[in-house]
């Protein structure tokens, strides 16, 4: 006989083919955004005739929560929220607070680009449950992030929203700047200045060929050991220990103390041996990769009537299932495949 009822929060472990287990799930909650970057929505495919998502395609908070508790008892440990722009959804902090009290999950967090995060924003999310927060920000200067945002916002607009979001207690505040070399690369080492000794984490992130719209080419990668070799001959850096299994951003510490990097190379040096994460679309489409063609529609299932044993059935199934490491196998062939865009499901 089946068994009807949810597992309890982490009993089973759950692996892929490549023993991975399922810890980590990013749940988008809107494919819109107030920023157009190139690498990510470029506004001549995301332009003012782009058709968005309608509301009831949308997951309602109640159907988010429900997957998280179903994920949370097949070992999923970490939730963070994405976009789109996930601060442009109503009521964000009412869905943090849903989310902060299912079983078993132990590090909820959100992805901004911090257009939207006012100090009564922050406030509001760190009493909801919020425990940390990543603000994106490309450049110092205003005409570099200008043409990276591609929608007028200033620096100094993103600056406050990562000092509201530090007062507000959500810390440590990482800072994620993707690194496109014929558009921002002069800013790595001034950027590295900016956030050192501050107690925020600035991460560089290598540039990558998600979705099929952002016109990548490798030429314009700043390769992870670049950025390492500029770092150190500007600060002096020396290699840091993972703080767990799994995690995405190779870590790198100033030698006189004053903080650290991380370095995110998916391009470079591929880390799909030991990713733990999945990822579910703001429509309810389960995808095991960001560079994945297609998801696994959960909303049909939910709203068809599926109960919480059938739903942790099919979730499992679907990890169990999965071989996916693009990164690794990254070719001229692979690159002009479909890719679901990184703005559907967040990065």
């Amino acid at each position: 006989m089946l068994n009807m009822h949810p597992s309890p929060p982490n009993s089973p472990q759950l692996v892929d083919t490549l023993r991975r287990p399922l810890r980590d799930l990013r749940i988008s909650v809107t494919d819109r955004c107030n920023f157009r970057c190139p690498y990510c929505m470029p506004k001549h495919i995301f332009g003012p005739d782009h058709v968005f998502m309608e509301r009831p395609q949308l997951l309602t908070f109640e159907e988010i929560e429900r997957l998280a508790r179903i994920a949370a008892g097949l070992g999923v440990t970490k939730l963070r929220l994405t976009g789109g722009e996930p601060l442009l959804r109503r009521q964000i902090d009412k869905l943090v607070g849903m989310l902060a009290r299912v079983p078993g999950i132990q590090d909820l967090t959100l992805t901004t680009n911090g257009a939207a995060l006012t100090p009564e924003l922050a406030n509001a999310l760190q009493a909801a449950g919020l425990k940390r927060i990543t603000i994106s920000l490309d450049a110092l200067d205003d005409a570099t992030f200008g043409a990276m945002n591609d929608a007028g916002f200033t620096v100094a607009r993103v600056l406050q929203a990562i000092e509201a979001a530090a007062q507000a207690g959500l810390l440590p505040v990482k800072v994620n700047m993707v690194v496109q070399r014929s558009v921002n690369a002069h800013s790595i080492v001034p950027m590295a200045r900016h956030f050192r000794g501050s107690g925020h984490i600035l991460r560089y992130i290598e540039y990558m060929d998600v979705g099929t719209t952002n016109g990548w080419k490798l030429a314009e990668v700043v390769p992870a050991a670049e950025i390492v070799r500029l770092l150190d001959a500007e600060f002096g850096i020396e290699p840091a220990g993972r703080n767990y299994t799994g995690e995405v951003a190779e870590r790198w510490r100033y030698r006189d103390g004053s903080g650290e990097v991380g370095i995110i190379s998916s391009v470079t040096q591929p880390f799909c041996g030991d990713c733990t994460r999945a990822r579910i679309s703001a429509d309810g489409r389960l995808y095991t990769c960001l560079f994945a063609a297609e998801g696994h529609d959960l909303r049909t299932l939910m709203r068809a009537g599926a109960d919480d044993a059938h739903i942790q059935r099919e979730l499992a199934q679907i990890w169990a299932r999965r071989t996916d490491r693009y990164s690794e196998m990254r070719s001229r062939e692979t690159i002009p495949l479909h890719k679901v865009e990184m703005s559907f499901i967040g990065g």
